[in-house]
């Protein structure tokens, strides 16, 4: 007889929390707290779930050993899962809390470690973890630079079933990466390799690092920025989302703007920057026309659910697919390799209504129709 399938599930509750209001990442408790006092709500639970759903159908092939409280519990009795819980979690929950969950659930002789963070979550789990054990990330965090996390929380969970079921699957080392949140905040992104960890390896399912880089694509981009400038309407809320080629936008416009933020633009002037949810909230109340500037994140090609978490589904569905600027160069297209770009919202359902073709802006009087999909 086999044995059953050991999985060790790590949560960090506040991974991600301050995503939604501005913060630019999660770590620190001074963060956490100030992020909480903004409004913002925890969501990394609510992803692991979501990955944990797609193993419904064979949890009698399958034990979780886990984490008391929201470090993974709860996510097990929120879902009907049997589970043993190896470790009390200090309440608020820290680093020590991971590093400590990561050797009392080791130490069960666990097959696989999913975890739910962002990358400072996977740095902490590195420093501790044995070279020999797979692990896989559930993205939840504002920064998902590492390559130890699937693209989506569902693909997250596809892996884990393929490895539930002894299905073939590589294990191969994976760069663990994380930036300096403190200049991240001034908009400067500098990352740097810490360390690497062993994931179960399947390409449509897990990420591969983004190159680092600039694209010397001037001339294309400032084409792109003419036709955006052109095609400005009087009296309607342009919000502005992240990214150099947006950058590069309002540039052209002469105008401040917040490389990891959202801005908002009407009259081709700056009206507001750095925006939170609730804030770009207020502002669509206030303006009844409104569009939504937008650049591909990351080397996955992520429109929505990377770095961008202050355009919430709500955001996302008062502005419609059809309000959408998506922009980005045609060489940072090839690079997909036909790959769709993709969606990856906590509304399933929002994600299911921007799947599909959508036009993207190339050049001036340039576009090509491209897919966006997203995991199920």
């Amino acid at each position: 007889m086999m044995n059953i399938f050991k999985l060790g599930l790590i949560i960090n509750p506040v991974a991600g929390i301050g995503g939604s209001v501005a913060l630019k990442g999660s770590d620190g408790e001074e963060t956490q707290r100030k992020a909480l006092a903004l409004g913002a709500t925890k969501q990394a639970n609510q992803r692991a779930e979501q990955a944990l759903q797609t193993l419904s159908d064979i949890t009698d092939k399958f034990e979780i050993i886990t984490v008391s409280g929201e470090m993974g519990e709860i996510c097990c009795q929120q879902l009907n899962l049997s589970h043993q819980v190896v470790y009390q979690a200090e309440q608020p929950t820290t680093e020590d809390s991971t590093i400590a969950a990561v050797k009392a659930v080791e130490a069960k002789g666990v097959d696989l470690i999913l975890f739910a963070g962002g990358d400072g979550t996977a740095r902490n789990i590195a420093s501790v973890v044995s070279e020999h054990i797979p692990v896989l990330g559930i993205p939840a965090g504002c920064k998902i630079h590492s390559g130890v996390y699937a693209i989506t929380p569902t693909a997250a969970g596809r892996v884990t079933r393929k490895m539930i079921l002894g299905e073939m699957l590589s294990l191969a080392e994976a760069d663990v990466m994380d930036i300096d949140e403190s200049l991240f905040r001034q908009g400067i992104v500098r990352a740097k390799r810490y360390s690497e960890m062993l994931v179960p390896l399947d390409l449509r399912y897990v990420q591969a690092v983004k190159n680092s880089g600039k694209e010397q694509e001037e001339l294309v981009i400032a084409d792109i920025c003419a036709h955006l400038i052109d095609e400005l309407e009087d009296d309607t809320l342009y919000l502005v989302g992240s990214g150099s080629t947006t950058k590069a936008f309002m540039d052209e416009l002469g105008l401040e703007s917040t490389l990891l933020g959202v801005d908002a633009l009407l009259n081709h002037e700056l009206i507001a920057q750095d925006l939170t949810e609730q804030q770009i909230w207020q502002l669509l109340q206030d303006h009844p026309q409104v569009k939504l500037i937008i650049t591909a994140i990351g080397g996955q090609g992520h429109v929505f659910g990377r770095g961008n978490q202050q355009l919430s589904g709500r955001v996302i569905s008062h502005i419609g697919k059809e309000n959408i600027h998506l922009i980005a160069t045609k060489a940072k297209i090839h690079q997909l390799e036909g790959r769709p770009l993709l969606v990856d919202t906590p509304d399933i359902n929002l994600n299911k209504r921007l799947s599909g073709p959508i036009q993207i802006i190339t050049g001036y009087k340039d576009s090509i129709i491209y897919p966006i999909a997203f995991e199920e």
